[in-house]
């Protein structure tokens, strides 16, 4: 694993430090450590440049299926780049460069033969502020089925959104006022009006960048809920700054430090027995 530089002045903390947020941790882990879930993307030796700048430092990182994998570590330490790589986002900004092997389900995304808006098909972005776009909610749902040429007739488009609407938990809210706009929703709901257009297209991983930050509590919770619900049938790569979501949501979580990947593992190992000081240091909050 390449190593980070050290904080200086940060020392290791007493173990107790820790028992609170162990608490918060979920307790299937211990299922995912006796019977591992297949890879479902597999980045090795990822760097990435924004002009001469380099933002990742040989990032390698194994994302189980099936799991919610969590991106934690201060702000500017390269988690929303990483994230950004494994749908090719960064391809948007002209200064940035990416090098080293990302692969999903094997198949090197990189390959210029990749077609990158089907690449954006299977890998769903939701981002950090609700951004729903200015149409109706049913439009907002149908726009990706429609454009990928999903459906064969308005039936299938109907079908599809009532099912995405109904896995985002956003349903019943809005059955009765699919027509209306979907800026007119509170900010929970656009989130999740934003996840059931990303599950629209039937994508295989799913990755939020901070998706509660905009958020009150009680929205929190349900898009909490809902990641746990989702990821029965997809990969999910978060990005978060708050220790105690990391904890309640993931099952793998990855500590990024400087553009470095300091470690990863069980959520509940790198919570409550980090094998790095830099990682205790922040999940303790000595720094961040």
């Amino acid at each position: 694993m390449t190593e980070a530089i050290y904080v200086e002045g940060t020392v290791r903390p007493d173990e107790e430090s820790v028992t609170g947020m162990s608490e918060a941790i979920e307790t299937d882990t211990t299922e995912t450590e006796t019977a591992p879930f297949p890879t479902k993307v597999k980045a090795n030796n990822v760097d990435a440049f924004y002009a001469e700048k380099q933002a990742l430092f040989g990032v390698s990182l194994d994302v189980p299926e099936n799991q919610v994998t969590a991106l934690i570590g201060p702000s500017g330490c390269g988690k929303s780049t990483f994230l950004r790589c494994i749908n090719r986002m960064n391809d948007t900004i002209p200064i940035c460069r990416v090098t080293g092997d990302i692969t999903i389900d094997e198949q090197d995304i990189y390959d210029p033969a990749i077609d990158v808006v089907q690449l954006r098909a299977r890998v769903g972005m939701v981002f950090q502020k609700p951004n729903p776009f200015p149409k109706s909610i049913y439009e907002n749902v149908a726009y990706g089925p429609r454009i990928h040429g999903m459906a064969q007739g308005k039936a299938d488009i109907d079908d599809l959104v009532e099912s995405s609407l109904q896995r985002a938990g956003l349903w019943n809210e809005v059955k009765d006022r699919l027509g209306e706009s979907g800026t007119s929703l509170s900010g929970g709901q656009q989130q999740r009006l934003c996840i059931a257009r990303a599950i629209a297209v039937n994508p295989d991983v799913i990755l939020m960048d901070e998706p509660c930050s905009a958020l009150d509590p009680i929205a929190t919770a349900r898009i909490e809920e809902l990641m746990d619900e989702l990821r029965q049938n997809y990969t999910i790569v978060i990005v978060t700054h708050s220790m105690q979501q990391a904890a309640r949501v993931s099952q793998r979580t990855a500590f990024f430090h400087l553009g470095y990947l300091v470690e990863s593992g069980a959520t509940e190992m790198i919570f409550t027995n980090p094998e790095d000081t830099r990682t205790q240091d922040y999940i303790t909050g000595r720094f961040g």
